[in-house]
């Protein structure tokens, strides 16, 4: 069986110390050629993967782009925007083609010497159905029409049930992860920039990316250079964004 505590968890960070390190972090887009050491980018994409994610599949892929002559290739994909000629670029991927293999490596990985029995039956039984979509989404159109008889009856999780509903699923436990990431290189001393603009034909051209693969940035990482932050930062007011109930 499973123990749990209910003891509170231990505060690692004050609440100062963690806004000091939010409000440090910035989209550098100017970086000095010192390269990232690999213990550095190691320790951060051990704590990129902390990151929360749907039923723990952890649907997500890196790819540590350090060599020089891959770097040069990039900066052209990259639209040659300063950024792109960090010493090391990271490329998130979220991985919607994965939840089969993540499913068995749950049973493998379990970090107790038994699986206990209804951990075994959801990534066995559960979660196969609920992820998979079937060949051209037919299943997945067959679980919308059974999820809409079902759901007059009772409150349950709607989605995926699509291909489109398993590409948003990947991004956004990914994206949590990209966040992680630039947080930890930015509390070692290393400056990031999640870039967007990039050819994704041309991505996939230069670097080995799996078909099903989505790219969702490519991540500039680096000693900030001079001028490297190029404006005062902006945000809206949060009354406009927050709504209090």
């Amino acid at each position: 069986m499973t123990s749990f505590s209910n003891e509170p968890l231990p505060a690692m960070a004050s609440p100062a110390e963690l806004r000091a390190l939010i409000e440090s972090r910035r989209a550098v887009r100017r970086f000095t050629p010192e390269p990232v050491p690999d213990a550095v980018i190691r320790d951060c994409l051990e704590l990129a993967v902390l990151a929360p994610n749907s039923c723990n599949l952890q649907p997500w892929s890196f790819q540590v782009i350090r060599d020089a002559a891959l770097l040069a290739q990039l900066h052209p994909v990259c639209m040659s925007q300063n950024a792109a000629r960090a010493p090391l670029i990271i490329a998130v991927l979220a991985r919607p083609d994965t939840w089969r293999q993540a499913c068995r490596n749950v049973i493998d990985y379990w970090p107790e010497a038994e699986v206990p029995a209804r951990i075994r039956r959801f990534y066995s039984k559960t979660a196969p159905f609920q992820y998979n979509q079937g060949p051209l989404g037919l299943l997945g159109l067959f679980k919308r029409q059974l999820v809409r008889l079902v759901g007059l009856r009772k409150p349950l999780m709607r989605k995926p049930n699509s291909k489109a509903d398993m590409r948003l699923w990947a991004v956004k436990s990914t994206a949590l992860a990209a966040q992680n990431l630039m947080l930890a290189f930015q509390s070692h001393g290393y400056a990031t920039c999640p870039m967007e603009g990039f050819d994704e034909v041309r991505l996939r051209r230069v670097l080995d990316i799996p078909r099903q693969a989505i790219p969702i940035m490519l991540l500039a990482v680096g000693r900030q250079g001079e001028k490297g932050v190029y404006n005062p930062r902006l945000r809206f007011p949060l009354e406009q964004q927050v709504t209090w109930l």
